[in-house]
């Protein structure tokens, strides 16, 4: 990469500046997260976690590993900042979103920190773009407090079982009703749009089925509005991590492969619909 060696300038110091051969790989995973305009990105040493919410409801986190990165250097304990994702996302694909066989864009990224704009430097085909996007004081981010001890239902699932999911079921309806148990009907997906009630059983030996731990039987309602974002990270991964706690708030955690055979994960997080009595279950 071109200018992934070039140090600052001197006396600069940038609390964060990492570098990518294929900016593509960043992008992708920032799509998988955009249906707001405004991210809050956190840079810790373990690498960058890139968190969109929507009414307090739904929050969707990507995470980029340090190992991703040809070069990843935080020289803070954290550096938060806030951020145009839609901006960030134009600059990024700013040579096209498809590049020339055998061509890619290299980024290189830093921030000097708090008050200071994200500076990207990309290249291609031998011409430098660089682009300063100015961030913000980030938000108090909501805290789903959802810590492996207290998931009482977990499954992961090949991505392709939930694709055809939401290619069946009847997205009409305002709710997914999800059943999660430990005996039959195991893994229940469930809408009540127009045409009807459909349902859509997946029994916990089933091929698509990779793990299977479900500890009680829990049926919890999720609009499908607050839903539909996360298929975009869906279309992208390989699998999909799907848990409950005991309040029934939903994760749901794709594993996304990029071209280089690198892992990343895409997270959602989503309130239960509280407007739905257990009468009416």
């Amino acid at each position: 990469m071109p200018f992934s060696a070039q140090p600052p300038a001197s006396g600069e110091r940038y609390a964060l500046s990492a570098s990518l051969d294929n900016a593509r790989h960043l992008s992708s995973l920032l799509r998988a997260v955009h249906f707001q305009d405004h991210a809050t990105c956190l840079a810790t040493a373990s690498g960058l976690r890139v968190t969109v919410e929507d009414a307090k409801c739904i929050q969707a986190n990507a995470f980029i590993q340090a190992e991703i990165f040809q070069e990843f250097s935080v020289h803070e304990e954290s550096v938060m900042f806030r951020i145009s994702l839609s901006v960030l996302l134009d600059c990024l694909t700013i040579f096209g979103t498809s590049s020339l066989p055998g061509t890619s864009t290299a980024l290189r990224m830093c921030y000097q920190g708090y008050g200071y704009p994200l500076m990207l430097f990309l290249e291609e085909g031998g011409v430098v773009t660089v682009c300063k996007i100015n961030t913000q004081e980030p938000d108090e981010l909501l805290d789903f407090d959802f810590c492996s001890t207290k998931v009482v239902n977990k499954i992961i699932l090949q991505s392709e079982g939930l694709r055809e999911a939401f290619a069946e079921l009847d997205m009409t309806s305002e709710v997914l009703q999800i059943t999660m148990s430990p005996d039959k009907p195991y893994f229940r997906l469930s809408t009540f749009g127009n045409a009807g009630s459909a349902h859509l059983d997946y029994p916990r030996d089933s091929d698509l089925m990779e793990a299977f731990h479900c500890n009680q039987t829990q049926t919890n309602r999720y609009k499908i509005s607050l839903l539909k974002p996360s298929t975009k990270a869906l279309a992208l991964s390989c699998k999909v991590s799907i848990r409950t706690d005991a309040q029934g708030f939903l994760s749901l955690q794709y594993m996304i492969r990029n071209e280089d055979g690198q892992i990343c994960f895409v997270e959602y997080y989503c309130c239960p619909d509280e407007n739905i009595t257990e009468a009416e279950l």
